[in-house]
Formats: structure tokens, C-alpha cells, sequence
């Protein structure tokens, strides 16, 4: 393949986050066996045809240039800007096959991880948004023309362009007030709108308006970020600008307070930010209305929220993704305890005994944004101590903590990576849920260095994730379980929840000859191993069992346990009994695997 070919194939898979690979090649009619080109914003089972645009071998890059035919199963976009507007990709495609494509991207991004440790790992599979559409409580829009010297846009950029943008006026993904809000604002300016090669060519722009051009470092108009919260309503309307230009913005926060929305407003806002970045950054915030704030529930708990504080951004789902958070600790945690009968060598150690109650004495909450997760986990330890970087979502987290009633979170403002040298209290269980990028290597480095029985990693970006996972493991960590959460439906980006588990290291090596008919062992107990039988259990019924849950079964049917391995520690010590939903299943999975009839 050369430069500037067209070819036509079929996209045999999408990798993470939007490149398909093409196969199946052909060439002016001609076909190119084993050739493979890379062409993002397809979707598998589609044929396309597309330009060369990089050429090594039998590998290229492509730019799409045309769908010839759609996928099996591909629908209408519900959105009328789909493949114009940057952000969705997925609204082609039925609920479930974005889910299952999701899934398989975020296990193909783990495969290697996984089969480090043998596959011992428990999927959990990818869970729903409870919502695939009207989802989101936050947006920024972007200013802007759809093409150069066009109208004023405010809107999304454009596909494949930093600098075009689209009116998004029919999102889907969000709800009918911020539709009405950015609508409504557009509409205000548009009126005042001068483009800047007439302003230049004038000298004069005191009574009309510009749009931010990045390239050449003026204008005024920038963003306008709306947030809406899911359960309570409130509505946070903030117009991001330059200083570069004097308006009065009365009549404008006027205009909003009249729309008839389903929502009320809390509050607007006038955001300056003079920065070289096309980020949203807080340089001044001028209040024209109402509050700098609003306020969301999640889980029974009140959470009050400022325009640039990190808050999940599909409040509905984020309960799922918390919910599991706190579901893998338990887990963690349990297994830990249970693990106080099933040690090798019949005996407990300290670590197992300190998880009294399933309970941790001190948990790190690191990368806690406004302290959702600190607070939502607080019943489960001692202590929750959680680590931002952004001060005023430290504040908000310590207000939220104090309106929920809860004692036991400290809040700490700054760098995780040198506020952890701060820190006296050491944790023994550590959440994590860092940017998108990851975690820092050096604070990587010590926050491994705790050597933390149980560690839960957030991550809302699987590329970012797998990279930390392979360090995870060369430090002696394994990954438990494991499960994606479909958070942003329509879009690429899908948030990964792991439950990390220290390996025990043995202190002694002994090299011991074993005759196998010295172990004694039943034709039984030689059928499944006790990770088997979990497993099974786990596929066929969908919940999780023990290893002291396998044993009391196998003892119940006269199946040999050796006698220190489940021993306990003490004449009168008492053990958990296994709920019976549990011993059926666990006895059908002996069934499979005919250890018993």
C-alpha cells in the first residue's frame, strides 16, 4: 500500500477508544491478503472505503471517506448531528451491541494483565447506565463559526477540527433545559456577533461581540458550562469569557431567569479565563445570580457542587460505580477474614484478625474530588481520609461531609503525590480513582510502597489503567475482579472498577518430595479446584462464593478436607454457616464437575 490509495474492506474489530481495523483489503478491485489499515469513527462489520494517509508494509493508516455499508444490526441516529458533532459514536448502534462492543474493548485492553496472573480473575461483566439518553448533569459548550467568518456557533466542535463548530440545539444526551438554556443563549448573542476580520478591519467592536479564536489569542465569548443536578433540579448556568472586551451581562442573566424550564436555576455566573489553553479554567467567577452552587443526592447523601468541582457526570450511574466500590471492599475484605480458616498451614495471622467487622481502620480516598466516594464509604472504616488537588473541591467536600452528618473524613487539599509524605495515619485499604490519564509513576510508586492488603482502582480510562495494572502486578498485587460500567453512553469513554488484593509472600521456602498417595486425595476432591467451582457458581448464578463456603459443602457430603485446612483457631470458635441459595449452587456445581450425583 502507498500514500493516497483508496481502499475498500471490512472493519474486522474497534480498538479502544475509536480506531477500527480493516480487513479484507482491496484495491482498484484487487485484493491485498494479510494487509490491515487503521480507520478511526468505523464500526465493526461495516465496509468502507478510505484514503491511505501513513503506509508501513502491510499496515496503513486510513482516513474514512465513505461507509458503502453499514453493519448488521445498525440503526438511525436519534441525533441529527451524528458524525458531524465530535462526541458520540455509538448512537448507530442497539443499547446492548455498544455494550457488548464496549466490553470486549476494555478485556482486549486487559487481556495481557489477566494472563499474567493465569486468568485468575472474576469478570463481572459490563453494567448498564440506567439511562441512555438525558444522562448527563454536565456540558461545556464551545463558541465559535461552523466555518470561517460563518455565524456564530455555540455547540460541540466539529468531528475531526479543534477549531469548527457545531449548534447542538437537539442534543440527546442531555435533558430538555440545558437544550432550552443553550439555545436561548445563542440566540442573545448571535444578534451582537461580529467576526473578527471585520472587527479588525473596523477598529472598532465596543457595541458588538466576538468569539475566542485560540490561533490568534482574541476575543471574548469562550464557553458556557451548565450543570444540572439529576434529583433535585437545580440548575448552574456559567458563561466562561476573556477580559478582552466590557459588556454588561444584566440583560443576559434577565433572559435566563424568564425561560420556562422543567429545572430551577441556582444560580449564574460569570467565569474570566484568559488562558492560552481551550480549557475551562477559573480565573475569577463573578456571581450575577442565586448561588455559586447547586445541590445532587446520591445514595441517600447530599453533595453541594461548584461550576469546576469533579463530580461523576451521570449521577445515576455513578451510583452503580459507587455501589460496586463498595461491594468490592466488602468482598476484599471478606475473603480476608474467611481466609482466617483456609491458610495453608491452619493458622491466622494478624492482618486476618484486624478485619473485625469487615471494617477498615484507615481507608484513603485518593483523587476524591468533591468526597463522594469518602463519604458513601465512611461506614466501613474507621477513618476515611481523602486526597484533591483542586482547593475548592476540599471545601465542598468538607461542607458536604458536615450537612451528611458524618465525623470520621478528613479532607486534605493538594498534589496526592507529595501530600501522602504528609500523612501520619497509614492506610490499610486505599481507593483510587485518578484523571484520565492515570496514576503518577512517582506517586504510583508510593502508594504501593503501603503494601495495603486491599486496593479499589476507578478508572475512566482503560489504556491508563492496564499501564498501572502491569506495575500493580510486578509490586505483588493481583486483580480480584474486575468489571466495566457503561457511565457515558453514545460516547467512546466507559469507567473500569478493579478490586486489587496484596499476594500473601511467604516468609520461609522449603523444598518438600510429595508422593501423591501420600496427600490421601478422593477421586472427589480431584474433579474442581476450589476456584472452579467459584467460577461456575459465579457464571450460572451470578453471585459470589467462598472458599469457606466450598468446604462446608464438601464436609457436608463426606468429601475429605484435610484436617489443618480448615481448622479453626480455636475449640469454641464459631464460623459463618453457608446461606442456602449458596449450598445449592455450590452443590450443582459439584454435580457439573461429578463430584457428587
Amino acid at each position: 500500500m502507498k500514500k493516497k490509495q483508496i481502499i475498500e474492506g471490512t472493519v474486522d474489530k474497534r480498538l479502544f477508544p475509536n480506531k477500527g481495523i480493516v480487513k479484507d483489503i482491496s484495491i482498484d478491485g484487487e485484493g491485498c491478503p494479510g494487509a490491515r489499515v487503521t480507520v478511526k469513527n468505523t464500526l465493526p462489520g461495516q465496509k468502507v472505503r478510505a484514503v491511505v494517509t501513513k503506509a508501513r508494509g502491510d499496515r496503513a493508516e486510513g482516513r474514512l471517506l465513505e461507509v458503502i455499508e453499514k453493519a448488521p444490526g445498525e440503526e438511525k441516529s436519534p441525533c441529527p448531528y451524528y458524525g458531524i458533532c465530535g462526541s458520540c459514536h455509538y448512537l448507530t448502534l442497539s443499547y446492548d451491541a455498544e455494550q457488548e462492543l464496549k466490553e470486549a474493548q476494555v478485556r482486549d485492553l486487559l487481556r495481557d494483565v489477566f494472563k499474567r496472573q493465569g486468568d485468575d480473575v472474576i469478570w463481572d461483566g459490563i453494567k448498564k447506565s440506567p439511562e441512555r439518553f438525558e444522562y448527563r448533569n454536565k456540558m461545556e459548550f464551545s463558541f465559535g463559526d461552523e466555518y470561517k467568518d460563518g455565524p456564530l456557533a455555540l455547540g460541540m466542535h466539529k468531528r475531526g477540527s479543534m477549531h469548527d463548530i457545531v449548534s447542538v440545539p437537539e442534543c440527546c444526551i442531555v435533558d430538555e433545559d440545558y437544550r432550552t438554556i443553550l439555545e436561548a443563549t445563542l440566540d442573545y448573542f448571535a444578534p451582537m456577533y461580529m467576526p473578527m476580520s471585520e472587527v479588525v478591519a473596523s477598529g472598532d467592536s465596543k457595541e458588538r461581540i466576538t468569539f475566542y479564536h485560540t490561533m490568534q489569542q482574541k476575543g471574548y465569548l469562550r464557553h458556557l458550562l451548565v450543570r444540572k443536578a439529576r434529583r433535585t433540579g437545580q440548575i448552574l448556568v456559567d458563561l466562561i469569557t476573556t477580559s478582552q472586551e466590557e459588556h454588561d451581562l444584566t440583560p443576559f442573566k434577565d433572559m435566563l431567569l424568564k425561560l420556562e424550564l422543567k429545572g430551577s436555576i441556582s444560580g449564574i455566573l460569570h467565569t474570566t479565563n484568559d488562558s492560552l489553553s481551550d480549557a475551562v479554567i477559573d480565573q475569577g467567577t463573578e456571581v450575577l445570580y442565586g448561588s455559586q452552587f447547586f445541590e445532587e443526592e446520591l445514595m441517600g447523601l447530599k453533595f453541594t457542587i461548584s461550576p469546576f468541582s469533579f463530580f461523576q457526570t451521570n449521577s445515576l450511574s455513578a451510583e452503580i460505580i459507587y455501589d460496586t466500590v463498595r461491594d468490592y471492599i466488602r468482598i476484599g475484605m471478606q475473603n480476608e477474614k474467611e481466609g482466617a480458616s483456609l491458610t495453608d498451614n491452619g493458622q491466622t495471622d494478624e492482618a486476618t484478625d484486624a478485619a473485625i467487622n469487615l471494617k477498615a481502620h484507615i481507608l484513603y480516598d485518593l483523587y476524591c474530588g468533591t468526597g463522594t466516594i469518602s463519604q458513601l464509604m465512611s461506614p466501613v472504616a474507621d477513618k476515611v481520609i481523602g486526597v484533591e488537588i483542586v482547593e475548592e473541591a476540599v471545601e465542598a467536600a468538607k461542607v458536604n461531609a458536615k450537612r451528611n452528618k458524618i465525623d470520621n473524613c478528613e479532607f486534605i487539599a493538594g498534589d496526592v503525590l507529595k501530600v501522602l509524605d504528609e500523612i501520619e495515619e497509614k492506610p490499610d485499604v486505599i481507593i483510587l480513582d485518578p484523571p484520565r490519564d492515570g496514576i503518577h509513576p512517582k506517586a504510583l510508586k508510593k502508594i504501593l510502597s503501603y503494601g495495603v492488603k486491599h486496593m479499589v482502582y476507578v478508572s475512566c480510562k482503560p489504556t491508563s489503567l492496564a499501564r498501572d495494572l502491569d506495575i500493580f502486578l510486578d509490586a505483588g498485587y493481583k486483580v480480584d475482579r474486575a468489571c466495566a460500567v457503561n457511565q457515558f453512553p453514545g460516547t467512546v469513554h466507559v469507567e473500569t472498577v478493579c478490586l486489587l488484593s496484596k499476594l500473601h509472600e511467604a516468609k520461609h521456602h522449603v523444598n518438600v518430595k510429595l508422593d501423591m498417595d501420600e496427600l490421601e486425595l478422593t477421586s472427589a476432591e480431584a474433579k474442581a479446584t476450589y476456584k472452579e467451582i467459584e467460577e461456575w457458581v459465579q457464571e450460572h448464578y451470578g453471585f459470589h462464593v467462598t472458599n469457606l463456603n466450598i468446604a462446608q459443602v464438601k464436609q457436608k457430603h463426606g468429601i475429605i478436607e484435610r484436617e489443618n485446612y480448615n481448622k479453626p483457631k480455636s475449640e469454641n470458635s464459631r464460623q459463618p454457616g453457608c446461606p442456602e441459595e449458596k449450598v445449592k449452587a455450590i452443590e450443582d456445581a459439584m454435580r457439573h464437575f461429578q463430584m457428587i450425583k
